[in-house]
This record gives structure tokens, C-alpha cells and sequence, in this order.
């Protein structure tokens, strides 16, 4: 069964950084277009960056531009966001998602990695 599974998370003051990584397994990991999202108590998931399948084509958030990227490696099946300046208000539990380009819907989500950034 293919699965995601996103690890990185933890504890860091403002200004930090983090580097969050998600595992795919599977065959068929460069298939699809990748994503990460995050979601902070009481608010609704956001999105937070994608990437495509051969890793050529990235977006981002508004509130992430020039402070995070994404990127992937097929070999290894993995996708990884780096964060950089971090802000309280960064502070979600972070999922990876994948998606089909034939569809709008993120179809396979992993369980989560908190990130809690102090002030």
C-alpha cells in the first residue's frame, strides 16, 4: 500500500530553520505532482508549496514565498521542504500530498510533522 510519511518537524525560535522530508513508497512516486500543506489549531489547512513531477515547475504559498522551497528527488522517492526565517506563525502541523495531473484532488496524505516555532 503506498503510504507518505513526513518527518523533520520539532522545535525552533524564530529566524530558524527546518528542513521537513517526506517518504513515498511505491512505484510510481515521479507520477505525480507532490504538495505540501499545514494546518494550525483552529484554522483550516493551508496550502503551502507544490511541486511537479519532474521537479521543474514549484509554487508557493504567498505567506512562504522566499522563505521556503521545495524540492524532490525521484530516485529516492522523497520530497523535501526547507524553511527558512521562520515565524511564530508558521507554527502547523505540516503534511505532504500527492496529486494526480489529471485532477484538482489531493488524493494520498501523510499523518503530519508538528512545527512549533517560539517567539
Amino acid at each position: 500500500q503506498v503510504q507518505l510519511v513526513e518527518s523533520g518537524g520539532g522545535l525552533v525560535q524564530a529566524g530558524g530553520s527546518l528542513r521537513l522530508s517526506c517518504a513515498a513508497s511505491g512505484r510510481t512516486f515521479s507520477n505525480y505532482i507532490m504538495g505540501w500543506f499545514r494546518q494550525a489549531p483552529g484554522k483550516e489547512r493551508e496550502f503551502v508549496a507544490s511541486i511537479s513531477q519532474s521537479g521543474d515547475g514549484t509554487y508557493y504559498a504567498d505567506s512562504v514565498k522566499g522563505r521556503f522551497t521545495i524540492s524532490r528527488d525521484n530516485t529516492k522517492k522523497t520530497v523535501d521542504l526547507q524553511m527558512n526565517s521562520l515565524k511564530p506563525e508558521d507554527t502547523a502541523v505540516y503534511l505532504c500530498a500527492r496529486r494526480s495531473r489529471w485532477s484538482n484532488e489531493y488524493d494520498l496524505w501523510g499523518q503530519g510533522t508538528q512545527v512549533t516555532v517560539s517567539s
